[in-house]
């Protein structure tokens, strides 16, 4: 058991899952604010041997530095890439802190927020109509991007609608080709299909001005990283072109600081994130106390 257990911030356990931390640690304190800077994370760490973040904070090496407590990090967030963490990882593991996060939690809200936005955007729904006239998904071209847990789903999604789908990612994946999906290059994937989706991991940025030109006018492109896997100004200058039409769930998604992008004309961003559902909230909750149930044990 640990002798003191701090979330420096929200981190979406539902109520049961609160009252089940006191399972693993003799003192627990639950902060609900996103502390304001690094000086404020070590305040609230104090002496505690394990601390939760979810992905508003970083735990960066000066944090764990003066707080010599520490022997367990819990990601209450998705952990990709030790690159991408929001945890200095490699510091941590110098120090013989274990770090675990989680991931696969919020998938079947994306899944559903793409098929909804796709279907209104082909209908006219609330939305400009796509073509001139309704279309289904029925025989749509669909390229996904990066074919991981959501990626894959998505694919999975469409294929079951009747869309043509053709994939890339860094390995080829036999079991969705032999489901009928083709694998293509990037730059045949993006010249080939109408509506392309990029589900990448964070801080993987892939389309740049090449990669815009490639795919060309008259396109749905969707973005359902958690951050933008595009160069803002190649967005911004495809979007100008042409009818071309970019959805995504939150403003990072689209990572526009100036808000330009955000209002406009061809851009529907909900700013609400697509995974975050009770569901999700639930199967993260599990995932999270599965790993201090590890870390103890280990």
């Amino acid at each position: 058991m640990f002798q003191k257990l701090v979330a420096i911030e929200p981190v979406s356990l539902v109520d049961w899952a609160e009252k089940k931390l006191y399972d693993y640690a003799k003192e627990v304190t639950l902060y609900g604010d996103i502390p304001a800077d690094d000086e404020e994370i070590i305040r609230r760490i104090g002496d505690a041997d394990a601390v939760l973040v979810s992905y508003t904070s970083q735990i960066r090496k000066n944090v764990l530095e003066r707080c010599p407590n520490v022997r367990y990090v819990g990601m209450c967030c998705s952990l990709y890439s030790e690159a991408s963490a929001n945890v200095d990882i490699a510091f941590a593991r110098e120090k013989g802190i274990q770090v675990l996060g989680i991931r696969d939690y919020g998938d079947r809200g994306v899944v559903e927020f793409v098929l909804c936005e796709l279907v209104r955007l082909l209908h006219g729904y609330d939305r400009p109509m796509w073509k001139e006239l309704p279309e289904e998904i029925t025989r749509l071209k669909v390229g996904v991007i990066g074919l991981g847990v959501s990626g894959g789903m998505i694919a999975e999604a469409l294929n079951y609608m009747g869309a043509e789908v053709s994939y890339y990612s860094r390995s080829r994946k036999p079991e969705q080709e032999a489901a009928g999906m083709q694998y293509r290059p990037l730059a045949d994937l993006l010249a080939y299909n109408d509506v392309v989706f990029t589900c990448l991991n964070k801080n993987v940025i892939l389309l740049g001005q090449q990669e815009f030109d490639q795919l060309g006018d008259g396109k749905i492109l969707f973005n359902t990283s958690i951050g933008p896997s595009h160069e803002i100004e190649a967005l911004k200058g495809w979007l100008n072109r042409g009818r071309n039409f970019f959805v995504c769930d939150t403003a990072g998604a689209l990572g526009d600081p100036t808000g330009e992008l955000l209002a406009h004309p061809q851009v529907f961003c909900p700013q609400a994130s697509a995974g975050r559902t009770r569901q999700a909230f639930e199967l993260l909750s599990e995932k999270v106390l599965a790993n201090l149930e590890t870390a103890l044990k280990g």
